[in-house]
C-alpha cells in the first residue's frame, strides 16, 4: 500500500471544508438539543422545503443514538452496536415526532416531483428521508426487514436523481454506504441481500464514499465520518488520521473524533502522540466525561503492556462515563489483572462486566475469562 501517497492525496482532497449552517455546527459538535432548536427555526422560515424536515429528523435520530452510546460504540470502540441498541428507549412521542418530520419531507418532495418529474433535488431529499427512516427502523425500532426495504428504496430514488443529474455527487452517498455495508455482511445475511436485489461491493462502496467526501456538498461531512469508521475496520489508520485531523479542526467540540484519533495513533504505534491528544483534552476541559479519557488512556496503556498505569486509569472509570465505556473498562481491568497473576481481582472485574451488560461483546469475552484466564500472546 502506498501510504505516503495516499495520505498526501487525502490532505489535498480534504483541505477545504466548506462552512456548515449553525444547526449543523451544533449537530456535528454533538450538541443535539441546540441543533434541534435551529432546525425547528429553519422549518418556520422555510416550511415548504423538504430539506428542513430531513435536517430535523436527522438531529432527532442522532440525539437518540448519542444518548444510548451508539455513536461511541461504532466510531470509537469499533465494536458492534448490540449493547447500545438494547438501550435506545425513545418514547412514543419522540418516535412520532421523528415519523412526522420524515413523512413531511417525503410529502413535500413528492409534491415537487409531481410538478416536475425531473426535479433531482426533490428526489434527493426524498431518498434522504427514506434513508433516515431505514436507520431509525434498524437502530431504534429494531425492524431489520423494514430497514432494508427503506434503505433499498432510498438507493433507487437516488439512482433516479442521478439519471437526471449525473454529476449529483451527494446522491451517490447512499449507494456507497449500501455497497459497503452489504459487502461487509456475513454470508447468511448476504443471501438475504440477494433476495431483495443487491449484492454489495465493500471496496467499491469505499471508493464511492471517498468520492462524496472529496467532492460532495451536503453529504460531505457524513461521508468523511463514515470513512473514518470504514478505515478503522479495514485497518487503514493512516487514512483515518488525515480525515480526523480535518474533522477535529472543523468541529473541535466533538470529543468522539479526538478519542478515535487516540485509537488510530495507537494502531500506528504512535504512543506519545496518542497520549498527547488525551492530555490536550484534559487541559482544555471540554464537555467530555472524565471517565472516557481515563478509559481511553488505560486501554492504550494496556496495548502497550504498561499494566500498572493502565490499571490506575481503568479503576477511575465510573458509571458516569456511560455503560459502553464502563463495561469495556471492566473487561480491560480484568485482563490487566490476569496478565499480572492477580486472578481473584481479574474475576471480580469480569463479573462486573457481565453483570452490567450481559449481552454485550465485552461481557461475552469477560464470561470466557471467568473460567479461563486471559493470556497475552
Amino acid at each position: 500500500m502506498r501510504l505516503i501517497c495516499v495520505a498526501a492525496l487525502a490532505c489535498h482532497l480534504y483541505a477545504a471544508m466548506p462552512p456548515v449552517s449553525k444547526g449543523f455546527d451544533h449537530f456535528y459538535n454533538l450538541e443535539y438539543e441546540q441543533a434541534i432548536l435551529e432546525f425547528e427555526k429553519e422549518i418556520k422560515q422555510r416550511p415548504g422545503d423538504p430539506y428542513s424536515y430531513t435536517h430535523l429528523a436527522q438531529a432527532l435520530l442522532y440525539r437518540e443514538l448519542f444518548n444510548a452510546g451508539v455513536l461511541e460504540t461504532e466510531l470509537v470502540s469499533g465494536s458492534n452496536v448490540s449493547l447500545a441498541r438494547a438501550r435506545i428507549l425513545a418514547t412514543p412521542a419522540e418516535q412520532q415526532r421523528f415519523d412526522d418530520a420524515v413523512a413531511k419531507a417525503i410529502s413535500l418532495s413528492q409534491e415537487r416531483v409531481n410538478a416536475n418529474s425531473r426535479d433531482a433535488e426533490a428526489l434527493y431529499a426524498m431518498g434522504v428521508a427514506h434513508s433516515l427512516r431505514s436507520n431509525y427502523n434498524f437502530l431504534v425500532r429494531k425492524i431489520l426487514r423494514e430497514s432494508l426495504r427503506e434503505f433499498t428504496m432510498a438507493r433507487k430514488i437516488h439512482q433516479q436523481a442521478l439519471e437526471i443529474k449525473p454529476d449529483f455527487v451527494d446522491a451517490r452517498f447512499v449507494e456507497g454506504v449500501h455497497d459497503y455495508i452489504v459487502g461487509s455482511l456475513p454470508f447468511g445475511l448476504k443471501v438475504f441481500g440477494f433476495l431483495i436485489g443487491f449484492r454489495g461491493d465493500k471496496e467499491g462502496g469505499i471508493r464511492t464514499v471517498e468520492m462524496v467526501a472529496a467532492q460532495g456538498k451536503s453529504s460531505r461531512v457524513d461521508a468523511m465520518i463514515l470513512l473514518g469508521v470504514a478505515y478503522r475496520r479495514e485497518r487503514q489508520a493512516e487514512k483515518a488520521v488525515v480525515l480526523l485531523n480535518e474533522l477535529i479542526a472543523t468541529f473541535p467540540r466533538n470529543y468522539l473524533f479526538r478519542l478515535e484519533m487516540v485509537q488510530m495513533y495507537g494502531d500506528l504505534g504512535k504512543k506519545d502522540e496518542a497520549l498527547a491528544v488525551l492530555k490536550k483534552m484534559e487541559d482544555e476541559k471540554r464537555n467530555v466525561p472524565p471517565g472516557k479519557i481515563h478509559y481511553s488512556r488505560g486501554n492504550l496503556l494496556f496495548w502497550y503492556r504498561d499494566y500498572a498505569p493502565a490499571i490506575a486509569e481503568l479503576q477511575r472509570v465510573t458509571p458516569e462515563a456511560g455503560l459502553n465505556t464502563e463495561v469495556n473498562a471492566s473487561l480491560r481491568l480484568g485482563q490487566c489483572y490476569d496478565v499480572l497473576g492477580r486472578r481473584s481481582e481479574a474475576q471480580a472485574a469480569y463479573k462486573r462486566a457481565v453483570d452490567r451488560a450481559p449481552d454485550s461483546d465485552a461481557a461475552r469475552e469477560a464470561r470466557r475469562h471467568l473460567s479461563s484466564p486471559y493470556r497475552r500472546s
